[in-house]
């Protein structure tokens, strides 16, 4: 998949199962994981987050999520498909009030941000 940045340069990104791996003798080796990696997109609006990933061919009772207030993980595990993915969100979330739809092999999982914690510390007067 390619997308432009915002700095306007393409954004390259592989969907599958082959990852760079250690450097051996001078060559970059890859490694080989049995599961794939679906292709995600995170759209960070002003009250939630929502995760678009790509995951074909297979039904959503396949698909485990579990969620924390920063991550958000992705499991599927049959017979024929395989994917994983861990997913770093870019703000707190609460992960009870999540929900989530898989139609047409798109799954999307939408978090609400956390109610704005307010910082911890006292002001501090300046003489």
């Amino acid at each position: 998949s390619i997308t432009i940045g915002p700095d306007g340069k393409p954004e390259i990104r592989e969907f599958g199962n082959i990852k760079p791996g250690e450097r051996r003798l001078g060559r970059p080796s890859i490694s080989i994981r049995e599961e794939r990696e679906p292709l995600v997109d995170i759209i960070n609006t002003d009250g939630e987050i929502k995760v678009i990933a790509e995951i074909p061919g297979v039904e959503k009772e396949d698909i485990k999520l579990h969620g924390t207030e920063t991550m958000l993980t992705i499991d599927v595990d049959t017979p024929k498909r395989k994917y994983y993915k861990e997913i770093e969100l870019p703000e707190k979330v609460d992960p009870k009030q999540a929900k989530s739809v898989y139609k047409n092999g798109v799954l999307e999982v939408t978090l609400p941000k956390k109610k704005g914690e307010a910082p911890k510390g006292e002001p501090i007067k300046i003489e």
